[in-house]
Parts: C-alpha cells; sequence; structure tokens
C-alpha cells in the first residue's frame, strides 16, 4: 500500500493528484502547517530526515522530492500510462520538463518570496528576479503555442510536475502577461483527478492573487 505523507498548501498536491490520475490505492496522512511559522510541522522528521512534504511510503521505500517521486510511480504503478515510451522521441522532452520545473523554473520564483522577505534591503535584487521569470515564463509559453499540453500535446506526468509553477506564478500576479499559461494551468485544474485530489487533500492557496 501506498502512503502519501501530505502537508497542506504545498508541492506535495501533485503527487495527491498524481495518485487520483492513476486509480491507485493509496493511504493519506495530512500535516497542517505551523500557524505562527507556516513551516511543516516537525512530525514529518519522524518520516524523513528533511522533515519536508511530499513523502510517499512505497513498500518499505521512503521517498522525497516531488519528481523522483513521480518518476518512480510511473514507472512502478503507472502500466505505461502519463509518460511517454521510453524509446520515443517524446521521451527526452518529457524527463526535460520534469528536471526544469524544480531545478530551473522555480528558483526566481523561490528567490523573489525569501528576498521580498528582506523588505527594502532586498529592493534593489527584484527587477533582476522579476525579469528572469518572466523570462521562463516565456519559454514556457512559447513551448505550449499551438497545443494543450507540454509533450506530445498528451497530458502526461509532467504537466502535473510543472503546475506548481504555475500556480505559484499565478499567485504572485506573473501569469497576468501570458494568457496561454492561465488557460493551460485552468485546464490542469478542470480534470476530474485533480479535483479529486484538491476534495482530499485541500486548496491549493500560495497567497497574493491565489489560484482562481
Amino acid at each position: 500500500m501506498l502512503k502519501l505523507h501530505h502537508l497542506v498548501n504545498s508541492r506535495s498536491q501533485r503527487i495527491l493528484w498524481l495518485l487520483e490520475e492513476l486509480g491507485l490505492d493509496y493511504e493519506l496522512a495530512v500535516y497542517p502547517r505551523d500557524p505562527k511559522t507556516n513551516f511543516a510541522p516537525p512530525e514529518l522528521k519522524a518520516i524523513h530526515p528533511l522533515g519536508k512534504s511530499p513523502v510517499l511510503e512505497d513498500g518499505g521505500r521512503v521517498l522525497a522530492e516531488s519528481g523522483a517521486i513521480i518518476d518512480s510511480v510511473v514507472r512502478r504503478h503507472g502500466q505505461g500510462r502519463l509518460a511517454p515510451p521510453l524509446d520515443s522521441a517524446e521521451y527526452d522532452t518529457y524527463v526535460h520538463w520534469m528536471h526544469y520545473a524544480e531545478g530551473s523554473a522555480m528558483v526566481p520564483i523561490l528567490l523573489g518570496v525569501y528576498v521580498g522577505r528582506l523588505g527594502e534591503a532586498g529592493a534593489p535584487l527584484q527587477p533582476r528576479i522579476s525579469g528572469e521569470l518572466r523570462n521562463h515564463l516565456g519559454y514556457i509559453s512559447g513551448a505550449l503555442e499551438g497545443r494543450d499540453y507540454l509533450v506530445g500535446n498528451t497530458f502526461s506526468a509532467a504537466d502535473i510536475q510543472m503546475s506548481f509553477v504555475l500556480e505559484a506564478a499565478r499567485a504572485s500576479g506573473a501569469l497576468e502577461a501570458f494568457p496561454n499559461l492561465g488557460a493551460y494551468l485552468d485546464r490542469l485544474h478542470a480534470r476530474p483527478a485533480y479535483q479529486r485530489a484538491i476534495q482530499r487533500g485541500g486548496p491549493v492557496n500560495l497567497g497574493g492573487q491565489g489560484r482562481r
């Protein structure tokens, strides 16, 4: 039995959504955020040394990191779903988006959050951070030009992995300049499995403008 340790309003929403898309049986352990710090509770440290979510237990293994969890679940339990065949032309594109989401696209978003907490001391860095975020959103927007999804115009786990980037960008107001990215995120939200994940794990609300 799979067991997902899910921190509310976090990246682990992607894993919950993945499990729902694949129709897998799983146990869900939900953890609230600390009301003062907004951090994960210390109980998650007992599951994994980083004390963060998502964490997935699968057959005696404890997996952390969204991309690694998604890759493992799709390989072990997907039965060919949500990823292109390994020998296909689309597979390298799929791997690119799976790594790009956290390795590149989330970097300016996180920098914006942390530098924003510095107030006036961080103000000189904000134009550079905003410019880098627009650069990444423009890249994603171009990749979606004329298509509904990122890989072979077919919904895949890469879309699930990329979704949190756009959730965060929408919360900051950065998606307003990229209407096709807003439409793409709305398509993802409309999927029945996404709606089931929201019902089980709670909505994603990252502050600012939030999600529509």
